[in-house]
């Protein structure tokens, strides 16, 4: 609004650029879920598109008998929760330790940290690397490779460099180590950014199915993304499959499982959690993003 309190014709065309661009991130999942109530048969030909058809919920009832998809979600949320947890503590604390011209060989390391950021050896040499660790067929394949996050630590170490300096001083003359001035005077200035990095790395855990692809063989071990892109790659033969146990051409047509059925519902089923955990964090996104990225 301008000075007067009255709307213009920016804030008009504003409002609704900003209200269009909202409506086109929140579609496809809109999209998805009224998928996933529909009439089966109506949505694998493309007749579902802007409200429900047929409303049902005997896909979500079929999907969730998919052997091993209880197991998997475990998984997931273990290595989403545990994952996140070490990468955030780490990011913080070696951030932190990177204020300090006192670490030996600060500069080298600091440098070190960032090369890698742009250099990798590649997909072969990786795989050899985590097997040689004792990380193939290990549920810790999941959490320590990425323990040690480059971006995450430099956005900690600009966001550290931007706090008051006095602070951590006071508490070092009264005697203080490091690990408690860490603790009590650090950690809870640095909130925003550590609550950004939670994000972005609950996010990346969830969302992560290569790590299972290449490493992991033992059906214990599949993770929920891992599940998905499986049954998305083999979706009609699924379908077919689910047809038959549901009584093949005598089955409602409605409620009879298609490759579109599969894909939707699995798909819902793997995002709808993090979708429900963004809206926490998101609050501290902005500001950790910003103060984190004032100074290089």
């Amino acid at each position: 609004m301008g000075k007067t309190g009255k709307i213009t014709i920016f804030d008009i065309l504003n409002y609704t650029w900003f209200a269009l661009f909202t409506l086109a991130c929140f579609f496809p999942f809109y999209y998805l879920f009224i998928n996933t109530i529909s009439n089966n048969d109506l949505s694998s030909k493309g007749l579902v598109m802007f409200y429900p058809r047929g409303f049902h919920l005997n896909n979500y009832m079929e999907v969730f008998k998919i052997p091993g998809l209880g197991t998997a979600t475990l998984v997931s949320i273990g290595r989403t929760v545990i994952g996140t947890l070490l990468t955030v503590a780490a990011s913080g604390f070696l951030g932190y330790l990177f204020t300090k011209n006192i670490m030996w060989c600060r500069k080298f390391w600091y440098r070190f940290l960032i090369v890698t950021m742009y250099f990798n050896a590649g997909l072969i040499p990786w795989f050899l690397t985590m097997r040689n660790l004792g990380l193939f067929n290990n549920f810790l394949v999941y959490i320590i490779p990425g323990i040690v996050a480059p971006f995450n630590i430099i956005l900690v170490k600009t966001f550290i460099e931007s706090t008051p300096i006095a602070l951590q001083e006071s508490a070092q003359i009264d005697g203080a180590g490091y690990f408690t001035i860490f603790r009590k005077i650090v950690m809870p200035l640095i909130t925003p950014i550590l609550a950004t990095i939670a994000i972005f790395t609950a996010i990346g855990q969830w969302n992560s199915f290569q790590d299972t692809l290449f490493l992991v063989t033992d059906s214990n071990l599949f993770t929920l993304q891992f599940i998905l892109y499986r049954y998305l790659n083999n979706a009609t033969s699924l379908a077919t499959m689910m047809k038959a146990s549901q009584g093949g051409l005598g089955a409602d047509l409605a409620h009879m499982q298609t490759a579109t059925s599969i894909r939707t519902t699995v798909s819902m089923i793997v995002v709808i959690p993090i979708l429900l955990v963004y809206p926490f964090f998101q609050r501290f996104f902005v500001k950790g993003i910003l103060i984190g990225a004032v100074k290089g």
